[in-house]
């Protein structure tokens, strides 16, 4: 298995989202020990458009060369598709690079073994309870891996469009759905009712009730 890991980091060293990145570092585990073996510097231009950050990533994309798992406190847009394109193993995670890396690479391990087994896991998909209004839970997913993210899950449904509104439960909401509401590419409202039970409510454009 790979083990070496891509992380977007800030000037401080810090995990964080491509736009506010200055460099990736690439993680490599060696003799038990986490080693950056390459850096490459960043600065993702918001304004550059989608042709002009496809071109940016291009960069990136050529700088990972063989890494498939990549770390950022928020993966979203054109460095997500682009990530997933190559078939890249995307997480979000917060803080220093060496408090999860560990982490990933064991839930890595995992996901290899799981994909290796006889009647996986179906991914799960959201369930209509009727007039385009659909309902579906990933508190399960979010505490127990499995080796399906959220992403998995809710993205292919939320790009097909085909729905009124989507109810979401779940344990958080995950950092790429926070960043696609607060950015406005979602429409939605979020009611946190328990530690750690967070009711997520999408609606399509354009539907008012």
């Amino acid at each position: 298995m790979d083990e070496n890991i891509a992380v977007c980091i800030n000037d401080n060293g810090i995990i964080s989202s491509f736009y506010d990145a200055s460099s990736i570092v690439i993680y490599e585990k060696i003799q038990e020990t986490w080693q950056v073996i390459r850096e490459k510097e960043i600065s993702l231009d918001k304004q550059a458009g989608m042709i002009g950050l496809r071109r940016q990533m291009a960069e990136v994309i050529l700088f990972l060369d063989q890494c498939r798992i990549f770390i950022g406190k928020s993966v979203v847009g054109v460095p997500y598709f682009e990530l997933e394109k190559k078939q890249c193993s995307i997480w979000e995670f917060e803080g220093s690079p060496l408090e999860c890396l560990e982490y990933v690479l064991g839930k890595e391990a995992e996901k290899l073994s799981d994909n290796q087994l006889p009647n996986n896991q179906p991914i799960p998909v959201p369930q209509e309870k009727g007039n385009g209004d659909y309902y579906i839970s990933i508190k399960e997913i979010q505490e127990n891996g499995n080796g399906i993210t959220s992403k998995q899950v809710l993205l292919p449904f939320l790009r097909q469009g085909k729905f009124y509104s989507l109810e979401i439960f779940c344990n958080h909401i995950p950092p790429w759905l926070e960043s696609e509401l607060t950015a406005g590419r979602l429409i939605g409202r979020v009611e946190k009712t328990a530690p750690t039970e967070t009711h997520i409510y999408i609606r399509k454009r354009g539907c008012e009730k």
